[in-house]
């Protein structure tokens, strides 16, 4: 004869794989909570900058993308065609300083770091994006604006 009281949930459900799985989750979830409340930043420290092109990027009529050095004013490089990486970040960025009711003529920053990582920066509005996050290829083709225009001694 079994003299345990009944109840609606019993100890011997927590041997279930799916009761421990929603413990866990939970627990996590409690876990990433406090951190976030407590103000844990889980981005790495900025290396320190190695170099640095102030850039402004603008429409041409015929679709392409004009890309200008702004201490030089002089066009550095020139994009035809998709481009699907290079108009989405830009568009990421001209979006955030058309939020904010800002004009286009504020340069962006190209930054290479000493640890190989790029960010392309808006110091208008404080944006940033971490090119190396998109892959290899996708950072190339900021990386080639590195160098672009420049004519050796």
């Amino acid at each position: 004869m079994n003299t345990m009281p009944k109840h609606g949930w019993q100890v011997h459900s927590l041997n279930r794989p799916m009761a421990w799985i929603g413990v866990m989750l939970l627990s996590m979830l409690i876990a990433v909570g406090l951190a976030r409340w407590s103000g844990l930043d889980p981005r790495t420290p900025d290396a320190a900058v190695q170099w640095q092109r102030d850039l402004q990027f603008r429409d041409m009529p015929s679709g392409d993308i004009a890309v200008l050095d702004v201490r030089t004013g002089q066009q550095v490089a020139q994009f035809s065609g998709e481009q699907g990486f290079l108009r989405s970040t830009l568009r990421a960025l001209a979006r955030e300083r058309q939020r904010e009711n800002l004009g286009k003529e504020a340069p962006f920053l190209l930054i290479g770091r000493t640890d190989g990582r790029m960010t392309l920066q808006d110091p208008s509005t404080g944006q940033r994006i971490d090119l190396e996050s998109f892959g290899p290829s996708n950072a190339a083709v900021f990386a080639s604006l590195r160098l672009a225009g420049y004519k050796a001694p």
